[in-house]
């Protein structure tokens, strides 16, 4: 049944790398409309490749923070000739890319507080940021930084321990730190800084947004056991630093009403509220709808791996956010380097080129592969960091090939042993009506999601998730304004489409899998000790 046409909306909107977008979804979750601004093509002003500027030195990577803002106007013009009727929005929630930063210049506040609806946001705030350009994911210049902040609290495994996460060049405070020491003109000149959702966020409040407790967690800054600035942290990076941050919020916090700007300008309604923006990896936790026990298998160019868990255990690889979605879980994020092309090189060299000799290669070997086990790294990999090709017979003895058929089920057993294993690592553990949720392009070989199934032992589904990220944002900004009736997030998206089932273990998957993760371990760790040597 159509939904009125005067019954309220919740708009979700995501900052990303090259693009920002928007989805608008009605109280019954079905989405009424999308659109989307491309920043290289439709804003060439900007002069951005991939929506950034590499800078000479090949580390440093930024975008245009007043690219964001002119993006925001005209996304919101497309929106409205689209026939969006803003005044039906109740709840507007989004997300940024992860690790980026915004510097706003001494007085801004005040020209947030003033913004006159007559002009686009672009030309009020051009000279609102003390950094024109903002360090975003892709940087990688802060390696200093990084071994100052880990001597600073007792190493690098203490940081994750505090943190989720040893320190990372893109995380949030190793910038701060690099900024305030090569820059520290435009630094003395910042009044707030926020990362690229509360920045966001806080266009459409008319004042600073606080930085939410997910995409804080990715900062090197956040202790994700208190959900509060670690102090050892915020003095290792610079000082006074929890006056320009401003305090943490619950990912599900209504933060108030939208600006009189966006009433005036837009027709957005005055009651229409601003709920928490957060990054993009945990809004698309919320897009995938994950619950406790879940795991999602992203397999793409590099395969991520984003779980639901209620104990972390820090490690040095990977990292835990807080959940965006309930206060009293987690989230973990693993990324491999090595995903759909190692995939398909070995395709090319043992398949003919064929998906479907190499789906049949899968279907008639063996579960467990006769204790044959394979790493397969062409380029060095992120978790763990290893590189080249290492194979393992049934007895551990290393051999340097195999039989196509058998060289097809080594490296996608191999890729799912090491999804699970270094997931488990960070607490992820298989539990009653775990489910798997695959998507990517590898998710439409069913023959791929068969070994994925065997070897977590769990159902497996995929899932059509085009905009995941900010369909999240959209879900999120329904659940904030129910939050308080006590509504969880689970029971505010139920209606929305279910995952399609697509694989179930096969019965003695458990009995080969146990025991060859074990294996997989220990070989494991003699390839990262011959590599590391």
């Amino acid at each position: 049944m159509a939904a009125a046409a005067d019954s309220p909306l919740y708009l979700g909107l995501d900052f990303s790398t090259q693009q920002l977008k928007a989805v608008a979804i009605d109280a019954g979750l079905a989405v009424v409309q999308r659109n989307s601004v491309q920043f290289d093509s439709e804003l060439p002003d900007f002069r951005t490749q991939g929506g950034v500027h590499i800078h000479p030195d090949g580390l440093t990577v930024t975008s245009p923070v007043l690219m964001w803002v002119k993006a925001l106007d005209l996304l919101l013009d497309k929106l409205k000739g689209a026939g969006l009727d803003f005044s039906r929005i109740r709840a507007v929630s989004g997300s940024g890319q992860q690790h980026g930063s915004v510097f706003w210049r001494t007085g801004a506040s005040q020209t947030l507080d003033q913004l006159d609806p007559e002009l686009r946001l672009h030309q009020l705030l051009q000279d609102s940021f003390s950094v024109q350009d903002s360090p975003v994911w892709m940087d990688s210049s802060s390696g200093r930084q990084c071994q100052d902040l880990q001597a600073a609290v007792g190493g690098a495994l203490r940081l994750a321990e505090i943190t989720g996460s040893r320190a990372y060049e893109r995380f949030t405070g190793n910038q701060i730190a690099k900024l305030r020491a090569s820059r520290a003109d435009e630094f003395q000149d910042t009044e707030r800084i926020s990362l690229v959702s509360s920045f966001a966020a806080t266009l459409f409040l008319g004042s600073y947004a606080a930085i939410d407790y997910s995409d804080g967690s990715g900062m090197n800054l956040l202790d994700i056991k208190s959900r509060n600035w670690s102090d050892l942290c915020l003095e290792a990076t610079a000082p006074h630093l929890n006056r320009l941050l401003g305090a943490p919020q619950p990912s599900t916090s209504v933060l108030g009403p939208v600006s009189s700007y966006f009433v005036h300008r837009y027709g957005f309604s005055e009651s229409c509220m601003v709920v928490a923006f957060t990054g993009d990896n945990p809004a698309s936790l919320a897009g995938m709808r994950l619950q406790q026990g879940d795991v999602a298998v992203s397999l793409g160019t590099s395969d991520t791996v984003f779980v639901w868990i209620q104990e972390p255990r820090p490690a040095l690889e990977g990292h835990i956010f807080c959940n965006p979605v309930d206060l009293q879980a987690y989230m973990a994020l693993l990324c491999f380097k090595n995903g759909s092309l190692t995939r398909k090189r070995i395709r090319d060299e043992c398949a003919g080129r064929s998906w479907d000799v190499f789906s049949a290669a899968l279907r008639d070997t063996a579960l467990g592969n006769g204790g044959n086990i394979g790493f397969y790294f062409d380029t060095i990999e992120i978790t763990p960091p290893a590189v080249g090709v290492h194979r393992f017979d049934c007895h551990n003895n290393k051999v340097s090939s195999w039989s196509p058929q058998v060289e097809v089920r080594a490296v996608v057993e191999g890729q799912f042993l090491s999804r699970r294993l270094h997931a488990e690592r960070l607490g992820y553990s298989i539990i009653p009506g775990t489910r798997v949720l695959a998507t990517g392009g590898a998710s439409s070989n069913k023959e791929i999601l068969q070994v994925l199934s065997d070897v977590f032992n769990a159902p497996v589904y995929t899932l059509d998730l085009a905009d995941s990220a900010c369909l999240g944002c959209a879900y999120r900004a329904l659940h904030g304004v129910l939050a308080e009736s006590g509504l969880s997030f689970s029971d505010v998206v139920k209606n929305a489409p279910e995952p399609q089932l697509v694989a179930t273990p096969h019965p003695t998957a458990q009995q080969v899998y146990e025991g060859m993760l074990k294996r997989f371990a220990q070989l494991e760790e003699m390839v990262l000790q011959k590599t590391c040597t």
